[in-house]
């Protein structure tokens, strides 16, 4: 690799040249690597509902033409001025979200949520000089979450990449990247679970189900599956899952259906959704005195959380979470860890595997909801 270092390389990205229309495969210049950036060669991307959406860009501000991608795996090929964390040839999970290091979240063993380099939808450029690294014909392709990962290169901020073990097999620890961790992380890092409990998992997809990964590693007794899709029950067995309920196969709220379910309500509950109405039931199906309910999907913006406040003075507890609250460079080489040693079973996650050519059959397969992640392979 190292012939490229400070060249502009030329290589394949599927391009977002406008909402909603299928991504074209073109060459794209991509810059080198800047203060504090690093430029990487992507092996393994795979698919997220949040590409999905920003695609669409139904509820949002349309930022196009647009590299997405953002859960992914791959190699670094150069590193820009005051880089010392990682050299050429290390082995990366580039991460939608950041950890500069030295800002107050950082520096606190709460939060995750670093001021300098959280999740910025909006911004398509890099934050060291406004400009974007790629380009076609001298015209700018605007960068995605600070990833964009569905190009052959990309340039990713130093923060925003975990280095991780040259063992690990980049198409499986590629998901590790955003969904998967988010889901783990809720329940493991947020919602904490002890051994012999019972947790409610609202929302069976792949969030959903890393949730319920969760809750099996963590020796949950009782594991809940809430979705309103049937064809999910199956599937969601081989995470964990011991119980289903389906919202619409009763005519009372679902919060009361798992309270007589078990004995006054579960002892913890991870919402995936995104769903308001699922929000509020996974909060009150939570058992007073001891309950623990943990929001993982992101509500519509005009969404109200409605409750009364008695279930709060009854002792029940509320959380939220951004990526599992994991840090990207500080934790996430543990998750690997945790596959590697296989406590943590990544491949049942992996359902479909595509060449890089094919990237829009990809979009169709979660547009149909059918299957968890798909894997492109960008070497074809």
């Amino acid at each position: 690799m190292s012939s490229t270092v400070g060249q502009v390389i030329r290589c394949k990205a599927a391009v977002a040249w406008e909402a909603g229309k299928p991504l074209v495969i073109e060459e794209v210049e991509v810059a080198p690597p800047q203060k504090m950036e690093v430029r990487l060669k992507i092996l393994y991307t795979s698919l997220c509902h949040t590409d999905v959406y920003f695609w669409e860009a139904k509820g949002q501000n349309p930022v196009f033409p647009r590299i997405l991608g953002h859960e992914a795996a791959g190699i670094v090929e150069s590193v820009g001025e005051g880089v010392t964390e990682l050299a050429p040839g290390d082995h990366v999970l580039p991460v939608f979200t950041g950890e500069c290091k030295d800002c107050a979240h950082c520096k606190s063993k709460e939060s995750n949520m670093c001021s300098l380099l959280r999740i910025n939808t909006d911004r398509g450029v890099m934050i060291h000089d406004g400009q974007s690294r790629f380009s076609i014909n001298g015209k700018p392709i605007y960068h995605f979450v600070g990833t964009s990962t569905f190009s052959e290169y990309t340039v990713v901020h130093v923060g925003c990449v975990a280095k991780i073990d040259p063992l690990a097999p980049l198409d499986k620890v590629c998901v590790l990247s955003c969904g998967i961790s988010t889901g783990l992380g809720a329940t493991l890092n947020v919602a904490k679970p002890t051994k012999g409990s019972s947790v409610a998992i609202f929302g069976l997809g792949a969030v959903g189900l890393a949730a319920a990964e969760g809750a099996r590693i963590a020796g949950c007794s009782r594991i809940i599956g809430v979705d309103l899709n049937a064809s999910r029950f199956e599937q969601a067995k081989k995470f964990g899952v011991t119980e289903f309920v389906n919202p619409k196969d009763y005519s009372k709220p679902v919060q009361e259906v798992i309270a007589e379910m078990t004995d006054g309500g579960v002892d913890r509950s991870v919402e995936c959704t995104g769903h308001i109405d699922a929000m509020i039931s996974a909060f009150e199906c939570v058992h007073d005195g001891w309950g623990v309910a943990v929001l993982v999907g992101v509500p519509h913006k005009e969404a109200v959380f409605k409750t009364h406040p008695m279930k709060l003075l009854n002792e029940r507890t509320l959380k939220g979470t951004f990526f599992g609250n994991y840090k990207p460079r500080s934790d996430i080489p543990s998750v690997v860890e945790k596959y590697m040693k296989k406590e943590l079973e990544l491949e049942k996650f992996i359902t479909h595997t595509l060449p890089f050519a094919q990237i829009n059959k990809a979009f169709d397969l979660m547009l149909k909801g059918e299957g968890l992640r798909c894997i492109i392979t960008m070497d074809n």
